[in-house]
């Protein structure tokens, strides 16, 4: 049973934000504006902070956050596709193909590495990922069997085989840090938040399946299964564990820091790959969260054994939560979340990083808003769902706010404290990744990434060997870091690798039984070469005797 709620929460309505019907001609109008602030920011850092990591937007200069890989570039390239510019989108992965270099000497957090492409260089190669899929429609140069080649495929896998050894621990869960040159230090710690184990399966199955490695996606299911192993007695996981032990360090558990996005993989991970294990475990998990964690549509932070009330706090991070519902088709629940953060919103024009529920104003040090896209991203995915305009107000209360509160000469600056609007000298490279992105992507629901095509614009493109496999129809998945990853790749590529392993086991079949007939007393059988030939839809081929035709022959 739930425990009785602290406080009595107001019922937020939706009074002349319900009333507002948007018009195309103020979608459209919204999206310029969306436009202009992106590039205010993208040529900012451009202009006064790059090749660093990150815009100190107060003092018009750079500053190197994660290892100096330029990780406001590489997080915005996608971006750049999304606002349709394809000419810089060729020159800046142009330009990450000819400067980056992996050999680096350099702690990486493995969680972030993987979700952005380095977001403090693990989050690198999901950039990269996404990129790569993209590369068809941004009008690039293609090698041949693309998406399963290709330079920005080739730098994915570099960079995530530098995280592998990470991995190499009693249980299969990753330590949270790992040396790009060097491998994991010894003096590593083994405790690793939540997130940091279970935040893997969408990048490294994808790079599994577009490479024909399967190392990397066993690897992210052993962590997953690990970490599913270690759940309380009532269904719940903590914030932090030993990786080495399995043992709980933080018995924190809820759906924010440090656990999110373990959550939100499982929902992603068993869509992209249309995993049935994937959703059982997320679905025992909710039933969990739901019956400790949520009091009157919040989500607190409850003890994991106990499911006693540990932190009475939102955090911002949790903001994400509606929008995954939705995925789910939980759309009564996502929407009273949904109210109730956007309540918060306009109390303060953004969110802070906690909030407290019982008392209705922040938490002492975490006040700040650090421009975040969580809700932004809730809001499009609601809106996608219900084509309430409710929606699309949010968004604009969004785009106002930032521009109203955050904007300076040289980008947009972290907001210190929501209470008096006092900037940050930092603008972090998320909010071009994901907060810009998604809100776009809100007022432009005919988007390519949402299966919808502009006027004379094909919606899909052709890929594999022999541009056999229908590619960009629709169906994209986003990583944490609001990466787009095509499904209908991975299927590509997976097929044609079964495909040719077909080929090649029938082949190796037939040269045997063929063989067998020829052989005289004491010859030995000679070891058959490597098959070379190109790799085509299985259904296409005809096979005799060893010798392959195809319906063109």
């Amino acid at each position: 049973m739930r425990a009785p709620v602290y406080v009595t929460l107001f019922l937020w309505v939706l009074n002349d934000a319900a009333a507002h019907q948007f018009t195309e001609e103020e979608m459209a109008s919204t999206r310029q504006r969306i436009r202009s602030m992106f590039y205010h920011a993208y040529n900012s850092y451009l202009d006064n902070a790059f090749p660093y990591d990150e815009l100190r937007p107060l003092t018009c200069d750079g500053q190197d956050t994660w290892g100096s890989f330029s990780l406001t570039l590489i997080d915005a390239l996608d971006t750049l596709l999304v606002l349709g510019n394809q000419t810089e989108f060729q020159r800046v992965a142009s330009l990450l193909q000819d400067t980056i270099d992996f050999d680096t000497d350099v702690n990486a957090s493995v969680f972030e590495t993987n979700i952005r492409g380095t977001k403090k260089q693990s989050v690198w190669w999901g950039g990269l990922l996404s990129a790569h899929l993209l590369s068809g429609r941004a009008g690039m140069e293609l090698e041949p069997g693309w998406p399963c080649s290709g330079p920005l495929l080739r730098m994915a896998e570099d960079a995530a085989r530098k995280l592998l050894p990470a991995f190499q621990t009693a249980t299969g869960m990753p330590y949270g840090t790992v040396n790009l040159l060097k491998g994991v230090s010894p003096t590593e710690t083994s405790v690793t938040c939540t997130a940091g184990v279970g935040t893997f399966i969408l990048e490294f199955a994808t790079l599994s399946r577009l490479t024909g490695d399967a190392t990397f996606e066993n690897v992210a299911r052993r962590a997953l299964r690990a970490l599913w192993k270690t759940k309380s007695d009532i269904g719940l996981v903590g914030n932090h564990i030993d990786v080495q032990s399995q043992k709980w360090v933080a018995q924190d558990a809820g759906i924010g820091a440090g656990v999110d996005s373990y959550f939100e993989y499982l929902v992603k991970g068993a869509i992209m790959l249309q995993d049935e294990e994937l959703l059982h475990m997320f679905l025992e998990y909710d039933r969990a969260i739901q019956n400790y964690t949520r009091f009157d549509d919040w989500y607190l932070w409850v003890q994991m054994h106990k499911g006693t009330v540990s932190m009475p706090v939102f955090q911002s991070l949790e903001a994400f939560w509606p929008g995954l519902q939705s995925l789910l088709g939980n759309l009564d629940s996502a929407v009273r979340t949904f109210q109730n953060y956007y309540s918060v919103w306009r109390q303060f024009g953004g969110l802070p990083e906690f909030y407290s529920i019982p008392q209705g104003s922040t938490v002492d040090k975490r006040e700040g808003y650090p421009l975040r896209p969580e809700l932004i991203e809730s809001a499009m995915y609601l809106f996608r769902a219900t084509g309430d305009h409710t929606y699309l107000q949010l968004g604009l209360d969004a785009l106002e706010s930032i521009e109203r509160i955050a904007r300076t000469p040289c980008g947009y600056a972290t907001i210190k404290d929501v209470r008096d609007h006092q900037l940050d000298n930092r603008m972090e490279s998320f909010f071009l990744a994901e907060t810009v992105k998604y809100l776009y992507l809100l007022f432009d629901p005919d988007h390519f990434l949402h299966g919808g095509r502009a006027s004379g614009d094909s919606s899909w493109e052709a890929g594999g060997e022999g541009g056999q496999c229908v590619l960009g129809a629709g169906g994209f998945v986003f990583n944490t870091e609001a990466h787009p990853l095509d499904p209908a790749a991975l299927y590509c590529c997976s097929q044609h690798s079964r495909d040719h392993q077909e080929l090649r086991d029938l082949l190796f079949s037939l040269s045997q039984t063929s063989g067998d007939i020829a052989l005289r007393a004491g010859e030995k059988r000679k070891t058959p070469p490597p098959l070379s030939c190109p790799v085509q839809p299985f259904r296409a081929r005809l096979s005799l005797l060893g010798q392959v035709f195809t319906d063109r022959s």
